[in-house]
């Protein structure tokens, strides 16, 4: 009884681990290319956000104005020097360009 439990388990934990991985966003290549040099040409002041990290997935609250990046479907901010790539939609981070 306890294996069955163990391993009934582990693949739960496998299952969550998978349905984790499947909502990460992923940006194509070309796309990232056009972020980074509309960004570079398009530079923001910085801005600090209290309590706040800077992960991957992390939601940015409503009191930070986000910027649309066109010809794409995202919107970057820069924090904390750091320019940060997020999904309007969610406002979750998809990626931060260091």
């Amino acid at each position: 009884m306890r294996m069955h439990l163990s391993i009934a388990a582990g693949v739960l934990l496998l299952a969550g681990i998978g349905a984790a991985a499947a909502q990460d966003v992923v940006i194509a290549p070309e796309q990232e290319t056009v972020i980074k040099e509309y960004v570079k040409k398009q530079p923001l002041a910085s801005v600090k956000i209290p309590g706040v990290e800077l992960n991957i997935g992390s939601a940015l609250p409503d009191t930070v104005e986000l910027h649309e990046v066109p010809d794409t479907t995202y919107s970057y901010v820069v924090v904390d020097n750091r320019t940060v790539v997020v999904d309007p939609g969610t406002r979750k981070i998809i990626k931060v360009i260091e």
